[in-house]
């Protein structure tokens, strides 16, 4: 990976953090100020405020235990590039305590902002099957 490949897998260490301490404030300073959220089952928010209330809402229900697994990370312009990832883990639901495991894939864009690499668009899918 070149310099820049390697700051963005630095950066998808930092968001697997947040994830890991319901940490927001944390999740906020990875996102570009048109940041997307595109979460499985769930409307894209588009923009901090937005952004901002999704995480706000994720966090209030449930509890991550992750890690990242960064499958590739490819520069494709001076300010461009993507990563993939997959996570697993667990998943605690706050209002009830019960634990479960956590697998997904992820797509990042990220464009890098006056020298720092930040999230431009990011959605995931569960790569658990669902239970019958």
């Amino acid at each position: 990976m070149n310099a820049d490949e390697q700051a963005v897998a630095a950066a998808l260490a930092d968001y697997e953090r947040a994830l890991n301490a319901s940490d927001t404030a944390a999740v906020m300073k990875l996102y570009a100020a048109d940041g997307v959220f595109m979460p499985q089952h769930f409307s894209s928010s588009i923009g901090t405020d937005a952004v901002r209330k999704a995480y706000d809402g994720v966090f209030a229900a449930i509890t991550l235990t992750v890690k990242f697994n960064v499958a590739e990370v490819k520069q494709v312009a001076p300010d461009w590039a993507f990563a993939r990832t997959n996570s697993a883990g667990s998943v605690k639901v706050n209002a009830t305590g019960e634990f479960s495991a956590e697998a997904n894939q992820e797509l990042f864009v990220f464009q890098k902002i006056a020298g720092a690499w930040k999230i431009a668009r990011y959605c995931f899918s569960t790569t658990n099957p669902p239970k019958r």
